[in-house]
């Protein structure tokens, strides 16, 4: 081969060679657009199927939106993409996009509309009022849509303004911000606001206010918002309300401060929040005993001109009684006059509530009187405070009598303060006719009228009854409340019906009620009377298991029922334990372990738990030193008894007739009728009076006197005393079936009143 044709040979060699590297090049770019379209198809994709798991209600039904992407993107837009791919899928999991035929896909927050045929009636409307407001949605291609702050903005005016529909523009304004992945700028949420309260959305308005107050929670962002609100607005009434609804937004939020200084710039520029926001501001102000701002507040509400409702100043005369000030709230409502009010039977009614709590019913009827007499009428509420208070005092008559004389209708309240006071007496018999009554009435007793009557058949022992007003309550389908389980566990736990209560204690749990420490400490009480220590140690792990922290009730119940067992060192062991554990033990805690002391006679550990008592901050009280005192009687230790009552009585003690009953019983125990004698002198002379229990003391030292007749001379003794200090009328409780002495007794009571 030639040289010529060699070179020849070498060129055709280079030229394929440049046409091969031109071809690759052209070939991987063609990849990389091909890669790039398809990398976007699959985000697209995977974006659909993930947001139908979280997407919003509102905005779910866009999906076949004519608001999407072009399906087809050019290499330009593909390397835009890909230039971003660090920020794209960052944001991948934020984007929300609709899927179906169609799909919205946003780049730099550019929305792409194309020209198919929309489905959705929202988007409908959307494409034809921005079209009609001049935007350019007609290219065949599609159109992009910044959505920026501006835009969004005049997007959401021109559909208000073209529609009058604010739910449209508030439908746009979520889009929207689902579109772009972040929340909306404060000013693009004060600008919907504007539009939603303009379109009577204000429920939609509280939402969006709240989001800011919450969101902007720091000092002065208060000035921000209202800075922002005042720029965004387009009408003064409007602005007026949103500013008005922003105050109560922090009102809600517990912050009143803010609340304050908010109303203050607004008194600047001439806005005053509604009536509505002002009483509240009023009672947050009154309710945090703030009276002297809170007058402030209301002579600048007056000083306006807006009219003080009877309602706003009631917040003040119910803050005065309820502290106690009944004297300042009656002289507020006599000067309502001044802010041209006039009491109403509401008003009135704060005052006789006051009345009667106060145990001062008299002087609530006579108020009731007067009022009627101005003409105003009483109602039910009113009538039902001055019925309870006489019921409270125990007046029954008195209640029945002005429940007849104003013929009102009647209520559960009336009717339940009348039951509670015959079921504490006992009278359960006027309770059932009173039931009868109610429902003769039409009333439908409710669960507190029941669970009253449910307690008062409890506390006279009647458990049947309990149980068949349980069963009326139950065919009334009203469910039984914690407090009316509670009420029936105690009844059966103190009659020894320990199986009945656990199957109440089961039913109420699965009645969907959760046991608190009332309904444990009840059943403990009732398993340590039984003396099941085991069952009170498993009630305790059941508490700690259900997240039932015991109480001081709890640990007392334990220990009692050691003592009462016996275990009186472990009890005493689980108490030094308690205290470690920062327990705070009461006088009931150091009462059971003294008298479980006391009654075997172990005296030095007695005083040593008394001392304990006192390191502890904890002040005996009388049970407690008739514990020890009864410990020395039993052991016949009078002397040493004797003494410690004097040095109690000279620390302050102040003994009541069971304490004097126990030093007398243990004098008259070892025949010492002196010393128990003067005890009962004594007690005389402060005003106590013996009791049955006494004379049976006294029985039993004339009997080991070996006195003939000692019931006789039991009562001829006590009866000389009470001559003695002219007492004898007012001897308590003897049972006359007791014994033939206490019959004598009360008859030589009879013949020296005769005499006298």
């Amino acid at each position: 081969m030639g040289i010529c044709d060699k070179r020849f040979y070498f060129f055709m060699v280079e030229l394929l060679l440049a046409v091969l590297r031109l071809f690759m090049k052209g070939l991987s770019s063609v990849l990389n657009v091909f890669a790039t379209g398809a990398k976007l198809v699959f985000r697209r994709g995977f974006r659909y199927h993930s947001f139908r798991n979280f997407a919003l209600s509102s905005t779910s039904v866009l999906e076949d939106s004519y608001l999407v992407f072009e399906d087809s993107v050019s290499a330009d837009d593909a390397k835009l993409l890909e230039a971003k791919g660090s920020l794209s899928e960052a944001r991948e999991q934020d984007e929300l996009s609709f899927g179906g035929k169609d799909e919205v896909e946003v780049v730099k927050d550019v929305l792409f509309f194309n020209n198919k045929k929309p489905e959705v009636p929202e988007v409908i409307r959307i494409i034809r009022i921005l079209t009609n407001r001049g935007w350019n949605l007609t290219s065949c291609n599609g159109f992009r849509i910044n959505l920026n702050e501006l835009n969004i903005m005049r997007i959401m005016n021109d559909l208000f303004q073209e529609s009058s529909d604010a739910a449209l523009a508030f439908y746009f304004f979520k889009w929207s911000e689902c579109c772009i992945g972040s929340k909306h700028s404060v000013r693009s949420v004060c600008r919907m606001i504007h539009i939603l309260a303009s379109g009577n959305m204000n429920h939609r308005v509280m939402d969006l206010m709240l989001r800011l107050v919450r969101q902007y929670a720091e000092e002065d962002s208060h000035s921000l918002l209202l800075t922002v609100l005042c720029e965004t607005h387009s009408e003064k009434k409007i602005l007026e309300t949103v500013c008005s609804m922003l105050v109560n937004c922090y009102i809600k939020e517990n912050m009143v401060d803010v609340a304050l200084k908010l109303t203050s710039q607004l008194k600047h520029l001439n806005i005053f929040p509604s009536d509505r926001v002002f009483h509240a501001l009023l009672r947050e102000l009154v309710g945090s005993n703030q009276l002297e701002l809170a007058w402030v507040w209301l002579e600048d509400i007056h000083s306006i001109g807006r009219g003080i409702s009877a309602s706003t100043i009631s917040l003040f005369i119910h803050h005065y009684c309820k502290e106690g000030d009944l004297e300042s709230g009656w002289k507020l409502l006599c000067q309502m006059k001044n802010y041209g009010i006039k009491p109403d039977v509401v008003l009135y009614t704060i005052i006789i509530d006051t009345l009667c709590k106060m145990s001062c019913p008299i002087a609530a009827t006579s108020l009731l009187f007067k009022i009627t007499q101005l003409g105003i009428s009483p109602d039910s509420v009113l009538i039902s405070s001055i019925i309870d208070g006489y019921c409270k005092l125990g007046r029954l008559e008195k209640a029945i009598n002005i429940l007849k004389v104003f013929n009102l209708p009647h209520n559960n309240f009336m009717y339940n303060s009348v039951i509670y006071k015959l079921c504490w007496d006992g009278n359960m018999v006027e309770v059932a006719k009173l039931f009868y009554e109610m429902t003769e009435f039409g009333l439908l007793p409710d669960c507190f009228n029941f669970t009253t009557i449910i307690g008062g058949y409890c506390k006279i022992g009647d458990i049947k009854k309990a149980f068949q007003y349980l069963g009326r309550m139950l065919k009334a389908g009203i469910k039984p409340s914690i407090v009316v389980y509670t009420v029936l566990i105690d009844a059966c736990c103190k009659s020894g019906n320990m199986e009945m209560a656990e199957c109440l204690f089961w039913k109420l749990t699965t009645d969907g009620l959760l046991p608190d420490v009332v309904v444990y400490n009840t059943l403990m009480y009732g398993y340590g009377k039984k003396g099941h220590l085991q069952k009170i140690f498993e009630l305790l792990d059941i508490m700690n298991s259900s997240s039932v922290c015991p109480d001081v009730v709890s640990y007392n119940t334990l220990i009692h029922s050691l003592v009462m067992r016996g275990y009186v060192n472990e009890a005493e062991g689980i108490l030094d334990e308690l205290i470690q554990r920062g327990f705070s033990p009461d006088v009931v805690s150091f009462t059971s372990l003294i008298d479980g002391f006391s009654k075997r006679g172990n005296f030095e550990e007695a005083f040593l738990v008394w001392f304990y008592m006192s390191e502890n901050q904890v002040k005996p009280d009388v049970v407690t030193c008739s514990a020890i005192l009864n410990g020395y009687c039993r052991q016949r230790r009078m002397e040493e008894a004797n003494a410690l009552f004097q040095k109690m009585l000279s620390l302050g003690l102040n003994a009541d007739l069971r304490l004097y009953n126990v030093l007398i019983h243990g004098f008259c125990s070892v025949g010492n009728m002196d010393d128990a004698c003067n005890l009962v002198c004594r007690m005389v002379e402060c005003g106590i009076l013996p009791n049955d229990v006494t004379h049976r003391a006294f029985i039993l030292a004339f009997e080991r006197k070996w006195v003939k007749n000692p019931a006789e001379s039991a009562a001829f003794k006590l009866q000389e005393i009470l001559l003695r200090y002219d007492s004898f009328a007012k001897v308590a409780d003897v049972d006359a079936s007791s014994s033939s002495g206490a019959g004598l007794l009360m008859g030589l009571k009879n013949h020296i009143v005769g005499i006298f």
